[in-house]
């Protein structure tokens, strides 16, 4: 296949495949991420030290350590030093394994847009409540939920939008995601080898999709623009 007109279906099935790809791994993260960070939030604010210190300390590590560290050392550590190597060798094992990594590290980010969102609710409405006769659980969902999200929607849309991206970072244990897909026709895929230019489409699919988001969460702010705070 020497012509472009010949490579561009070979291509863009391809890239099609690997973006489904992205995309369910994008998805899952969201998924699991969005309840754990809240878990982790509570966590961290708990009045019980032990439990609020180690959980600190967990996010702590979790934020300060690379992203694509982790997912090297979730999905190898398990093989390499028990020997027992519990995600298997298949596409479905490094999916679960990326999945894994991306949850634990994107809760631990929106751990911490949950705590601020919830810590900058004043405390005077919620003593409010409590005059009024209200639970702490009517409280929360009635009075603080609901100040919360409004303030947490443009933090919680950058860090998703930036979860977009950090997808790619998946092909480093070797999960065929879109880039994997574009790169792979530089060293040799289908009979197309030495091509650059499926690299470029990669870009489009990723601006294709954060452009999207944008629009969606943009669209969310100005929903939210009548609850003033």
């Amino acid at each position: 296949m020497n012509s472009f007109a010949e490579q561009f279906p070979v291509v863009f099935s391809a890239l099609n495949t690997g973006f489904l790809q992205t995309l369910k791994l994008f998805v899952v993260t969201l998924v699991g991420a969005i309840p754990l960070g809240l878990i982790i939030s509570f966590g961290s604010m708990s009045r019980f030290k032990p439990l609020s210190a180690a959980v600190k300390t967990v996010v702590w590590v979790v934020r300060g350590s690379p992203l694509m560290i982790q997912l090297l050392i979730i999905y190898y550590f398990p093989g390499l030093v028990f020997n027992n190597p519990v995600w298997g060798g298949g596409e479905n094992g490094r999916f679960i394994a990326a999945c894994v990594a991306f949850i634990v590290n994107y809760a631990c980010y929106f751990s911490e847009i949950y705590r601020g969102g919830i810590q900058d609710v004043p405390v005077g409405q919620q003593e409010a409540g409590i005059v009024l006769g209200m639970s702490r659980s009517q409280i929360f969902f009635k009075v603080t939920l609901l100040q919360m999200i409004k303030r947490i929607v443009p933090p919680m849309s950058n860090e998703i939008i930036t979860l977009v991206k950090d997808t790619s970072l998946a092909r480093i244990i070797a999960l065929q995601e879109i880039i994997w897909a574009g790169q792979a026709f530089l060293k040799g895929s289908q009979g197309i080898s030495g091509q650059i230019w499926p690299l470029f489409f990669t870009a489009v699919y990723y601006l294709a999709f954060s452009g999207i988001l944008t629009l969606l969460f943009s669209a969310v702010e100005k929903k939210l623009s009548y609850f003033k705070v």
